[in-house]
């Protein structure tokens, strides 16, 4: 990954001063529907984010020396789970 490399931003095409500019009137409101029980009664609520884990982690402190971690470290991305692997087959 190439850490350098500036991600490029996508231009609005809204012209956002216009729509900041616009004043609600009266007769906009009457456009829209009167909000019933039975309409709100259809809303759905989703949460987002992930999913509860049914076996979550606990964060702990734990000393190591340096170069057992550097040497974790070294074997490259997802070094922590390969650690929490080898140490949960430890009796």
């Amino acid at each position: 990954m190439n850490v350098n490399k500036r991600a490029s931003r996508r231009s609005s095409k809204t012209d956002l001063q216009r729509v900041d500019s616009h004043v609600v009137d009266d007769g906009e409101y009457a456009e829209l529907p009167e909000l019933t029980e039975e309409m709100l009664s259809r809303g759905v609520i989703k949460k987002g984010g992930r999913p509860i884990s049914p076996n979550p982690r606990k964060l702990i402190s734990l000393r190591l020396p340096a170069d057992v971690i550097a040497r974790w470290r070294a074997t490259g991305p997802g070094w922590q789970t390969r650690m929490a692997e080898r140490l949960r087959k430890v009796p």
